[in-house]
């Protein structure tokens, strides 16, 4: 099985093979159709894939059109970060369309209908549609049986003539009547079992300028009418879609039947549902316009933006999309499987520097005045090829606040006075007494070494029972450190009120961390493990006097978990 096949749900690649075989088409192509209203968020990365990989691996193409059909909320800002989005995955099409290309077939197909009497304006309001539609019991679902339905009411205007609708229709497109004023519906069945199938609308008078038309048009399609006619339109074989697009396909089918038009095949897979990830896009829109968060691109969003910014690679979201299991059930992905996959992927490809976070001043008091050697680091552990460093050593370090305590808890064993630790790659240290400031807090550390156990290992066999790291004081470059958290407090956020389940504790910005000085030329987009701290990228606002980190994703910490343990 070739690596493409093994991205594919193997109903899609068995359907798809067997509409070859039996000649219902003769090559793939298939689509993605992102509306141009938001950015891309981790939720379309499965479609995306699904559709790239099951053209790949059929020697088919890939088209990607914008569905472009509501003016008011898409803007050329989308299209562009769509398309760069979708690059940065690896996602390669043949051909980038637009659902406004074929504005004028679609009308035209449109007339058609209206001819063949399956088509009609409708002059109620949206409030009398509603009323007059009908509806399905409470928790029933659209396929179930007609019984348990209350069929919809028939429009007034359901047997207008065609001439009267073909005259209404062009005076629509014309911009001659309000918004609101009327559609085009097709004329099915009020009393379908499927509620969409209930003579759904296909024009909507909308009298907004679109980004590619203009002033152009007055009238734009809804998404039922133009997305199977696009597939069509353009020889789209296999539609493939979510789970919530089932109850769309009769009507898909419906359309593409009465037009005679090619028989494109919608097939459904289920949906990626990720904890504490908002895949609403209306909602992500409304979270960046409040300013909850800082742009489409804040790394406490599941955006691509968002999780580039943050350091995840495009491998680590492809291996947890495809890595998720496929079923044709929707099913929930927890948040730690998506970090774990992050967290091994970084394991392997991130070099190793050592920072200091909340700093503590530690003095070495018999190390020499004025000296300073430089050490040996392991850049990757993992990769042998990624070399060494030198990191310089000196008299004064700054160390990790939560490497000291003054009294110990039990199961504590890195610095508390007497006790002796490893400074990674460097030496034993063994504290000696502390000073503090004149509320009491304990602002420098003292400390003597051992100069025989350069290298971190002991000539008589001692052992230490923790090993903790440093940057020497003088050498260390000053940054900023952005601690991200979840930004949701909830499992589902996309059910919830958002004044009431955003994490105010979701950013953290620690602004005097100290880095390894290599870092002080770090360049946005660079990943590093700090060690014993997690995974960090450089961040788009880093200047040449002070780099900016955003935590990717941290590391398994155990006195963390003895501490909750209380």
């Amino acid at each position: 099985m070739s690596p493409e096949e093994n991205k594919i749900p193997d109903f899609i690649r068995e359907a798809v093979a067997e509409d070859l075989r039996a000649g219902r088409f003769s090559y793939v192509r298939t689509r993605l159709p992102p509306e141009p209203n938001g950015y891309l968020h981790i939720g379309h990365v499965k479609a995306f894939l699904i559709d790239y990989f099951t053209a790949k691996n059929f020697g088919g193409e890939l088209y990607l059109r914008f569905d472009d059909t509501n003016p008011s909320k898409e803007e050329t800002e989308f299209v562009e970060a769509i398309e760069e989005d979708a690059a940065w995955l690896g996602i390669q099409w043949a051909r980038v369309t637009f659902a406004s290309d074929y504005f004028d077939l679609l009308y035209e197909w449109a007339v058609r209908l209206v001819k063949m009497g399956l088509a009609y304006v409708d002059d109620q309001t949206q409030e009398e549609m509603s009323a007059n539609r009908g509806t399905l019991p409470k928790g029933t679902k659209w396929s179930e049986t007609e019984s348990a339905l209350r069929p919809g009411t028939d429009s007034p205007w359901r047997n207008r003539s065609v001439e009267e609708n073909l005259d209404l229709l062009e005076r629509m497109k014309n911009g001659e009547f309000a918004e609101g004023s009327r559609v085009l519906r097709a004329k099915i069945d009020m009393a379908h079992p499927n509620i969409l199938l209930r003579d759904p609308v296909m024009y909507r008078i909308m009298h907004v300028h679109h980004h590619r038309t203009g002033d152009k048009w007055h009238i734009y399609p809804m998404y039922d009418w133009s997305h199977g006619q696009n597939d069509s339109m353009e020889g789209v074989t296999h539609s493939l879609c979510s789970n919530e697009y089932i109850i769309h396909r009769p009507l898909y089918e419906w359309f593409l039947q009465k037009l005679e038009a090619f028989p494109s095949r919608q097939i459904e897979f289920s949906r990626l549902n990720l904890t504490y990830a908002m895949m609403s896009k209306r909602k992500v829109r409304k979270l960046v316009e409040t300013g909850v968060v800082n742009g489409w691109d804040d790394p406490r969003l599941t955006t691509l933006r968002g999780l580039r910014r943050r350091g995840v690679t495009p491998e680590a979201i492809i291996a947890f999309v495809t890595g998720t299991g496929e079923t044709k059930n929707d099913s929930w992905v927890e948040m730690a499987q998506f970090d774990a996959i992050i967290r091994d992927d970084l394991n392997k490809r991130a070099l190793r520097r050592m920072a200091v976070l909340n700093p503590l001043k530690l003095v070495i008091d018999n190390y020499p005045d004025g000296q300073s050697e430089e050490l040996d680091a392991i850049n990757n552990p993992e990769d042998p090829n990624a070399g060494a460093r030198k990191v310089p050593f000196s008299k004064v370090l700054y160390i990790e606040q939560d490497d000291f305590r003054e009294t110990p808890p039990p199961k504590y064993f890195r610095l508390y006075p007497g006790n002796e630790v490893r400074l990674r790659y460097a030496y034993f240290v063994k504290c000696t007494h502390v000073v503090k400031d004149e509320a009491g807090q304990v602002v420098e550390i003292h400390a003597t070494y051992d100069p025989s156990t350069r290298g971190g290992d002991s000539p008589d066999g001692r052992k230490v029972k923790s090993t903790i790291h440093w940057v020497s004081a003088e050498h260390a470059q000053q940054a900023e450190v952005r601690l991200y958290r979840q930004l949701f407090t909830v499992e589902r956020p996309d059910d919830g009120d958002l004044e009431n389940i955003i994490n105010p504790s979701s950013l953290e910005v620690l602004g005097n961390a100290y880095v390894e000085p290599s870092l002080a030329a770090t360049q946005p987009g660079e990943r590093f493990q700090f060690e014993r701290q997690g995974y960090f990228c450089t961040d788009l606002d880093s200047t040449d006097g002070k780099p900016v980190f955003n935590l990717t994703v941290g590391l398994k910490d155990s006195w963390a978990k003895e501490q909750k343990k209380g």
